[in-house]
């Protein structure tokens, strides 16, 4: 790590995140691939969340680095949450996520009495584009406000050409194929596989993206957990358009160490001593690691399928299950069917240490939702994968996966899930279409190794891009660079009226 200047260490970052599994554990990632480089970090949580990330903060300040979580009272009940609801991934229905981000945009004024307060003063501001109102907060403050995305170049880029070229409208059902133009590659969709928010047509929902749009081109810069090796043309297309747009990650590799791997996210569910031992005893990518994230719901039924076609591969696995779905009807099933008695493989209910897992050795594949943090943690283990999209933005992500990339096979889902519909049979995929799938992408033919390779190759290029030096490295680089620039500014245009700076 070089030398941080005088200069950069008094910058602060002020680091936001909506308050969620898949934008808290990036942003508190990037936190401290951002410290290494000298800036004082501070992220913004709740004490629920805080309570949750404290292991991993507490490691970095034992590294000397210099970041700290600063917990704000979440004003859930407020908007009619439940108490103790300050995570998204806490939420009993989807329908109450309005609510979540009415609370949200609540906190914009405590978070702007706490910065003032704040020394040294914030610099600047790093939030998720689900949080529009941080630009107001980041102008009544007078700095820089620098937007984290936390999906990819690709699907950014799948969401632009939607909305400008509306193809999607021009097909006559849900079922219908059509082809996303203006792209190397060849992309197809059907509508059904489009983000809820593409599919309807309710002006509510259109306005309130509409306005998360027009607020985030009011932003500095742009931040993508993403390295440009991995998708050029994308990142060259974006880098057209904006002026600040920068690649910053893979921000998973910034846990180096056994204990921030396990810390990562929340408390592990496993004994994760047991779990690396038996790991250790099964052959190199053998191994299928199945889990599905923090927002994915699946119905008993399917959760059965699901431990029908592992069983059935053959393969030995590891499986998650997350503890909502986590149902009296999946115990009294497990128990009386004695599945992990005759099993190759473990059930860990609850929360596991994924990176860790992704990093051993005997990992050969990665059965997931194609939520975006899984999908780079996927890449940067160097694991392919078993795609299972089942709605946001999860479709483009399998696209990326298997046409793109070429380091996956698809388990053949052809619509997405509507939340408040899980029960829906035709969203149900049989033990059978699973083991298929399993067993395609651990195949020892030519096309299974051609994969394999591909993602080997991938997982090098990824862990040399944050290393010193490497494009993401450089482009943080660019980012505190484009921070002092802009404070000087503020400085120079202060003293200039004559005020106190």
């Amino acid at each position: 790590m070089a030398k941080a200047s005088a200069e950069v260490e008094q910058l602060h970052f002020l680091l936001i995140p909506l308050m969620s599994q898949s934008h808290i554990i990036p942003l508190t990632d990037f936190a401290k691939l951002l410290a290494r480089q000298g800036p004082v970090v501070s992220i913004i949580t709740t004490p629920l969340n805080a309570i949750r990330y404290k292991s991993i903060v507490d490691h970095a300040s034992r590294s000397n680095l210099k970041i700290q979580l600063i917990p704000i009272e979440f004003p859930g009940k407020e908007c009619g949450l439940p108490e103790g609801c300050e995570n998204m991934d806490a939420l009993p229905s989807p329908n109450l996520a309005r609510h979540f981000f009415d609370a949200c945009s609540l906190l914009q004024d405590p978070i702007e009495i706490l910065a003032k307060k704040l020394v040294p003063k914030p610099s600047c501001i790093v939030s998720t584009s689900a949080l529009p109102w941080t630009q107001s907060l980041a102008q009544n403050l007078s700095i820089p406000r620098y937007v984290f995305h936390t999906v990819s170049c690709f699907t950014l880029l799948c969401s632009d050409i939607l909305s400008k070229t509306k193809v999607h409208e021009e097909v006559s059902s849900d079922s219908d194929t059509f082809f996303l133009p203006d792209t190397p590659h060849r992309i197809e969709f059907t509508k059904s596989q489009l983000p809820e928010s593409m599919r309807k047509n309710s002006d509510d929902l259109k306005s309130v993206l509409e306005h998360m749009k027009q607020v985030e081109s009011q932003a500095r810069g742009y931040l993508i957990n993403s390295f440009e090796e991995l998708d050029p043309w994308y990142v060259e297309h974006h880098k057209k358009i904006y002026k600040n747009f920068w690649c910053i990650g893979p921000v998973c590799l910034s846990h180096r160490e056994m204990e921030e791997k396990i810390g990562r996210g929340n408390k592990t569910a496993v004994d994760e001593n047991y779990c690396l031992k038996w790991l250790d005893s099964k052959e190199p990518r053998s191994v299928i690691y199945t889990c599905f994230g923090s927002l994915c719901r699946l119905t008993p039924t399917q959760l059965k399928e699901i431990g029908r076609g592992l069983e059935a591969s053959n393969r030995p696995f590891i499986w998650i299950i997350r503890d909502s779905d986590y149902s009296r009807e999946v115990d009294k099933w497990l128990k009386e069917d004695k599945y992990e008695e005759r099993i190759k493989g473990i059930v860990i209910k609850g929360w596991a240490p994924q990176v860790l897992i992704l990093s051993h050795s005997a990992i050969g594949g990665f059965l997931t939702h194609c939520g975006w943090n899984s999908t780079m943690e996927g890449i940067c283990a160097g694991v392919p994968m078993i795609t299972w999209p089942m709605f946001a933005e999860q479709f483009y992500n399998e696209k990326f996966v298997v046409n793109v990339l070429r380091i996956g096979v698809r388990v053949g889902v052809k619509e997405g899930m509507k939340f408040g519909e899980e029960e829906n049979k035709d969203y149900l995929v049989k033990g059978e279409k699973i083991a298929a799938a399993v067993n395609e992408l651990m195949d020892d033919g030519e096309e299974g190794e051609a994969i394999r390779k591909t993602a080997r190759e991938l997982s090098e290029k990824a862990k040399r891009a944050i290393e010193e030096g490497g494009s993401s490295y450089v482009n943080t680089t660019l980012l505190i660079q484009d921070v002092l620039q802009q404070k000087g500014q503020l400085k120079v245009n202060c003293f200039s009226v004559g005020l106190e700076y």
